[in-house]
This record gives structure tokens, sequence and C-alpha cells, in this order.
């Protein structure tokens, strides 16, 4: 299974509230922060709605 990498790359300021629970519950807290996380249908949407504030790439696990 592949995971993914996920950096937040913009800030939250001027950003909804969804966007920033979103942005949250994908453990990020800071610019350029970034976790590694599976690839499930769950992560898939949450990266999804933010994507204009994170960028992704997928690791081989």
């Amino acid at each position: 299974m592949k995971n993914l990498k996920v950096t937040l790359k913009r800030s939250l300021i001027g950003s909804t509230r969804v966007q920033r629970a979103n942005v949250a519950g994908l453990g990020l807290k800071r610019p350029n922060q970034v976790r590694i996380l599976e690839n499930t249908p769950a992560i898939r949407g949450m990266v999804r709605k933010v994507i204009h504030l994170i960028e992704v790439e997928e690791l081989d696990a």
C-alpha cells in the first residue's frame, strides 16, 4: 500500500472553519510541516477539500 506525504504549504489565515478542521484532521498545524499518512479513502477526501493549501506526494510503503 502506498503512503501519502502531505505538506502544509499555505497559511490557514482566511480559510473556513471546515478547511481548518480538515487540516487539523490531517495532523498539520504550521506551514511546511510534513506528515506521512496512509492512502485511505477518508484521507483522500480530506486532502481533496484542502488541496489548494497542501502539497501531496505518493510514497512507496
